[in-house]
Parts: structure tokens; sequence; C-alpha cells
């Protein structure tokens, strides 16, 4: 039995400021009208079981929703209370899966990838399954197809057939000078962040070289409780576990690692200028997206969602509008926007964390203005759908509905709210915002007070389970 991990963890930052931390690139229509974490899924071979899902807390209700949005279910959703990188993740769903399961094979897989070749995909997975069966621990190479330094590569030695190899060694992201070499040598792979093995080969390897964190997630692992869809953990205990890849953890250091060569075209969307790479151009060269008009424009990627963009006379560009923020820069520096985004993070930017529209359980509201003691907001909750029942120490809200039908708690009492009519909610007072109608409800909400944080939220019930 063959068990898909699909890990989802990360923050997507050389996509910024289109990728953010609390909606990162995964969960984003990059390429096609799914996300990329729905392509994975979607991608994986009828025949094989459901897949488990290891993925920030922070994403769960992104997780469960993109399932819901394409009909697909999972074998559990584990959270991860604070990230601990890929070695971790993945011992976290074989300690959980492998008793239940008695010993699957697991398919470790990233959230954020394109493979456009789904039968190549599969053909791979058919010979790496045969290998794990042979207790060896195999990672998925593509043949270099430019001298790329946002991969990490791998290094094969003993050629044992024509589709699989001897790991000789692993290599960092390399500067383009060995990125060239890497190039001419038929013995590089890209290493595409992909494996398969048997769980119980995995922990063995784990345990052996890295015990430290076999023993904390294990441990982490009798401290799990489920809610709902979600399995999580005790924070405190999983804090303790050591940050470490699988390269590093595992895979550089057994002796029966093996690489499987996928014959696909593939790409981690590391960076905006990875992304122009695979998108249609113009004439020019250009991947012009939103409402645009370019003069005089060659090799750059434009995307903008909110107003007018006009570029005259350069090249070589990277232009990235949202509402919040604008990036530009020379599409050879993408690679550096990671950086860009760490430093602002110093700063405490909020615009590294979230945008103006954010997404929750229940549906999303989006900043429409701000100013000294107010802001107003759009909210938009989903069918059937309802906020918790909450009070805010510091401000009060002004309801407008402008679609659908809602029913409104306010204190003791209880109505319903229609198009075109508007409700007080002061502070402090006990409320909640209910959807009873048959279409998408839509309210303008008008804060005012003193302080206007997200924080200042008391909730007494929740559907969510939030705190």
């Amino acid at each position: 039995m063959i068990i898909p991990i699909i890990l989802s963890g990360g923050s997507g930052t050389r996509l910024w400021p289109l990728s953010r931390k609390l909606y990162p690139k995964q969960f984003l229509s990059l390429v096609n009208k799914t996300t990329l974490f729905q392509d994975t899924i979607l991608r994986l071979p009828e025949e094989i079981e459901e897949p488990v899902i290891v993925c920030n807390e922070e994403h769960r209700f992104l997780v469960a929703e993109q399932l819901r949005q394409i009909n697909k279910n999972s074998k559990g959703i584990i959270l991860e209370p604070i990230g601990r990188n890929t070695a971790p993740a993945i011992a976290l769903a074989a300690i959980n899966f492998i008793h239940k399961d008695n010993d699957p094979t697991l398919l470790v897989l990233s959230s954020d990838h394109l493979i456009k070749d789904n039968n190549a995909f599969h053909k791979a997975i058919k010979i790496a399954e045969k290998l794990a069966e042979k207790k060896q621990l195999v990672a998925f190479g593509i043949t270099p197809k430019n001298p790329e330094t946002g991969y990490g590569y791998i290094e094969v030695d003993k050629r044992n057939s024509e589709v699989h190899f001897n790991i000789k060694s692993f290599k960092e992201k390399p500067n383009i000078n060995n990125a060239k070499k890497y190039l001419d040598n038929e013995n590089y792979f890209w290493n595409s962040g992909m494996f398969m093995f048997k769980a119980s080969k995995y922990l063995s390897e784990l345990k052996k070289y890295e015990p430290e964190i076999f023993k904390t997630c294990e441990k982490s692992l009798k401290t799990k409780y489920l809610d709902k869809d979600f399995i999580r953990l005790d924070n405190n205990v999983f804090s303790e576990c050591i940050s470490k890849s699988i390269d590093y953890a595992v895979m550089e250091k057994t002796k029966d690692a093996v690489v499987v060569s996928l014959d696909s075209e593939w790409s981690d969307i590391g960076s905006w200028s990875s992304l122009w790479e695979l998108k249609p151009k113009d004439q020019n060269y250009n991947v012009n997206e939103g409402d645009t008009y370019i003069d005089d424009v060659s090799h750059s990627y434009i995307y903008g969602n909110n107003r007018l963009i006009s570029v005259i006379g350069v090249s070589d560009l990277i232009i990235i509008d949202t509402k919040d923020a604008l990036l530009v820069a020379n599409k050879a520096y993408s690679q550096k926007i990671g950086s860009l985004v760490q430093k602002l993070k110093i700063q405490n930017r909020i615009e590294t964390e979230i945008h103006q529209k954010v997404y929750r359980p229940w549906g999303n509201y989006e900043l429409i203005d701000s100013g000294i003691e107010y802001q107003v907001k759009k909210i938009q909750v989903k069918i059937g759908s309802k906020l918790s029942l909450q009070s805010h120490q510091h401000r009060a809200e002004h309801w407008i509905l402008v679609k659908g039908k809602a029913l409104i708690t306010c204190g003791k009492n209880t109505f319903e709210l229609y198009k075109n009519q508007s409700t007080f909610i002061p502070k402090g007072k006990v409320h909640r915002l209910e959807n009873i109608g048959e279409i998408t409800l839509e309210i303008i909400e008008i804060q005012t007070g003193d302080y206007l944080g997200e924080d200042d939220i008391v909730r007494l019930e929740d559907d969510y389970h939030r705190a």
C-alpha cells in the first residue's frame, strides 16, 4: 500500500508579495485554475491511498477548504504547532500510520511543485515502489535543463540501470559557475524534494542517525488528539524537536539511498523568474497578468489585480502589484526576494504575514479603508457558516448588509437582517453573525475604537475550535 504524504508547511517568501505567511504559494492558482496544493492531490494515481497532509496549524482551514473544493478526502491532517523542516514532518506521518496500516510505503511530496507529465510521474512511482520494497530510500531526481542556482543537486555514482542510480552526495544550491559544471556532467540531478520508502525503513534510519528527532516525534504523537479532521500535537513537546531536512538527517548519511529519474518538466516555482519561464509570453517575451499597458517592454513579468499598471521602455523586470504592496525588481535578482522579506519581518511589517483579503474557515474579510480609531472591512460569509460567538473590549462595530440574509445575535437579542439593513454592535456586547440565506452573505463592517487589532476577540463559542 502506498500512502502519499503531502508536506505543506512552506511560506514561499520568494514569491512575495503574492505569497505570504498566512496564504503561501501552494494555495495560490499560479499556473492552472486549481492551486498548486490541489494539483498535487489531483495528479496522484487513482489506485493509491488517500493522502496524509502535514501542514502548519495556521493553514489548517485552507487545507480543508481546498480539499473540499476538489471533492477529495485525506487520511488525516497533521498539524505542526511550529515548523521543524521535513525530517520531523515525515517522521510524524510515518509513526502515526505505521501501526494502523502495518508498514505502508510512503510517497513524500511537496505541495507546491509543478509536474507537467503525469504519465512520467506515475511511471517513476512504480519504479520507486519496487525499490522501496527492497528497503531502499528513493529520491526522485530531475535531469537539469539549465544551470539553475535555486535548486539543490544530487550527485550519483554507480549506474544501476537506465532509471535509478546510487547516490554519491547531495549539493547545496550552487553558484552559477558550479551550476554550469553540474549541467555539463551527466552525473547530476536536480533534487526534487520528493521521496519514497517504507515507513519502517525511514524510521529505522532516522533513529540511527538522528535519534533525538525520532524520540521527540514519537513523544509528540503520544500527546496527539483529534479535532474534527485535524490531528493536533502538544506545542511544548514538539517545539523541542531539532529542525532538520530529510536530506541532512537521513539521505546524506544512509547507505541505502538511490535516485529514480523523473522524466518530466518540473519546477518548484521557487521564484518569479522560474514562474516567468513557465508562463505563456507575448512576442517580446513578457508575461502580463491583470490590467496592464506596456510599450517597448521585453522579458518582463507584470502582474496586477487592483489597478492599471503602465510600463514603458524597460526589460528584465518583475513588477508585482497587490492592494497593499508593490514589488519592482530586476529578474536576475528574483532569488533575493526571500532575503527582502526577512528584512521586512524584522521591521514587523504586516505585509509579510497577511493580505488585505484574509481567509477564515467561515469565509473572508477584506480591509477597505482605515484611519485613526476606525477601519472599514468587507466581510463574506459562506452559505451555512457563522462567525464565533464573541465580544470585543476595545471596539464597536456597525454592520451594513449588502447581499444575502443574516441571523444576528447581539446580547440576548436574535434577529434577521436583510439587504440594505444595518445594525450596531456596542463595545463589549456578545454577538454573532450567521449566513442563513442561499447565497454568500456580504456585509460592510465599520469598526471604531481605541484599538482595532484582530487579537481583540473573546470567543465564547466557536464551530472551528479556535482560542
